[in-house]
């Protein structure tokens, strides 16, 4: 069911160092009816590799995506922060690239229409290109022109035939999830005006290690980027990088500007990160040695501090039915003998279940309820942003047990 990975996804390259293992796991996007429960779950293998030729870190075994994205259960319009993250990039643009009635923005993976709403709301044209046909829907329901269609050069080549080029392109959180690399970024080169912009964020690799972000692995996720990783995979298709920075949106990410080669100057922070990545070594397997180390480290710890909690009668829950969730209950084997259930702010996780370890998802009101002691923090890229709406669980003696980047109880 799953294509092995034969050469690099940038280069070919059949040289490939091994980074880390989590072993087979069940999709992290998986969610389960109670109807599904008793039947087979499938699991791939989640191997991460380093192409030491163009620094691009990636998984070995390709999941079809339309198992993964025929029925997606993340909304991004359920974050406060990604909404926040969102306006202020939507308001860069717009002032920066002169953006009116006449332009036109596309976003890649567009979601519910989190970010292209603002952009909407100012008068400018848009598209959403959105592979789930659920998320889609709900798009179109909000007013966001979207087609539910995976991006490649053939769709870009179609848009142009009808008259379509856009001035700005956004990819956020997609590269990541790109099986045909190549036909995407293509599709980008020919989508995009001879003056245009085009904008993508992805989890930034130096942060993922550094930090021992192993949640960040998973079936959806192929590739984990840098910008040297980056810059070779647009230099092949007549585009260059043009400026780029690191923001802390989902743990650390990286987002890149790119034009078409000769288009525009390169900033001079470009050249600062490249030489950062150079020092940490981006392209020698011997920075990625700690990754499975700290990994190892943390399920340890974290281990350690539910059964001395359980010990004590305590009762867990967890905040988060995210993809990363399910990763580290996998992967550490945190199943109902430790924590009962999971809360979800998305109504559309509520009333299913986990995958793998079968924990049923509620309402984040069932915390204030239930009162369990302690909530294990799965969504840890969003802490400041849940602690905050569950203060009340916290007035009333509730706990947070935060995993990553570093254990603590708050």
């Amino acid at each position: 069911m799953t294509n092995p990975l034969v050469g690099c996804r940038i280069c070919d390259n059949n040289s490939l160092a091994p980074v880390l293992s989590l072993g087979n796991l069940p999709l992290a996007n998986g969610l389960l009816t109670a109807d599904q429960l008793a039947a087979p779950e499938p699991r791939f293998p989640l191997d991460v590799v380093l192409c030491p030729n163009c620094s691009l870190v990636q998984i070995t075994e390709t999941v079809p995506p339309e198992l993964l994205f025929s029925n997606y259960p993340y909304f991004s319009s359920f974050s406060d922060t990604m909404l926040s993250h969102s306006r202020s990039l939507a308001e860069v643009l717009i002032r920066e690239r002169e953006l009116a009635g006449k332009s036109l923005v596309v976003e890649l993976a567009s979601n519910d229409g989190y970010l292209l709403q603002y952009f909407k709301q100012a008068g400018i044209p848009v598209l959403g290109i959105e592979p789930a046909a659920n998320i889609a829907r709900v798009a179109e329901a909000k007013g966001i022109p979207t087609l539910n269609e995976f991006f490649d050069d053939r769709l870009a080549e179609r848009l142009c035939q009808q008259g379509k080029q856009a001035d700005v392109i956004i990819a956020n959180n997609v590269l990541a999830h790109v099986a045909r690399l190549h036909e995407f970024v293509e599709g980008v080169q020919l989508l995009l005006k001879s003056d245009g912009l085009a904008v993508f964020e992805s989890a930034y690799v130096r942060e993922t290690v550094d930090r021992g972000e192993f949640d960040q692995i998973y079936h959806e996720h192929l590739c984990y980027y840098s910008l040297t990783a980056l810059t070779h995979l647009f230099a092949r298709h007549r585009l260059q990088v043009v400026d780029a920075e690191e923001v802390t949106i989902h743990g650390g990410s990286i987002r890149v500007f790119v034009q078409h080669a000769g288009q525009g100057r390169p900033q001079a922070r470009l050249a600062k990160i490249l030489e950062r990545e150079r020092e940490w070594g981006v392209d020698t397997l011997a920075s990625y040695a700690q990754f499975a180390k700290n990994m190892a480290a943390k399920r340890d710890a974290l281990l350690k501090l539910l059964h001395e909690l359980k010990a004590a009668n305590k009762r867990i829950a967890a905040y988060g039915a995210s993809a990363k969730g399910a990763i580290m209950l996998n992967a550490f084997g945190i199943g109902p003998e430790l924590v009962e259930y999971v809360v979800d702010r998305s109504p559309h996780k509520q009333g299913l279940y986990m995958p793998g370890v079968h924990l049923p998802i509620y309402s984040p009101e069932y915390l204030l309820t239930d009162k369990p002691d302690y909530a294990l923090m799965l969504a840890w890229n969003f802490k400041n942003e849940v602690m905050e709406q569950m203060n009340a669980y916290r007035q009333v003696g509730g706990k947070f047990i935060i995993p990553i980047p570093t254990l603590e109880i708050v």
